[in-house]
């Protein structure tokens, strides 16, 4: 089972948003970056309340968004690494 079937269709409009919006935070010097996830999932949780109504339904769905944007997000940066290089620090370590 996929993490995806979790989400409803409804609130899966929410990660692109949320994505965008912690670009944005990103760009922002006045928000340091600890607080952006945090940001987010405000945004997350107003963003499926207006969507989906006040109910626990709804906030389950708004945490659920901003995980997916939030950890897609870092599997992004951890595939962006520059992976080589820790490759070639390995092999002058065994020269």
């Amino acid at each position: 089972m996929e993490f995806l079937d979790f989400i409803l269709e409804h609130a899966l409009v929410l990660v692109p948003v949320l994505n965008i919006l912690g670009a944005v935070c990103k760009k922002t010097e006045k928000i340091p970056d600890k607080w952006i996830p945090l940001l987010l999932l405000g945004f997350g949780l107003a963003g499926a309340f207006l969507l989906l109504g006040f109910s626990a339904d709804a906030a389950v769905q708004g945490v659920l968004v901003t995980g997916v944007a939030v950890y897609g997000n870092q599997i992004v940066k951890q595939f962006k690494k520059d992976t080589p290089q820790k490759e070639n620090t390995a092999d002058k370590q065994a020269e």
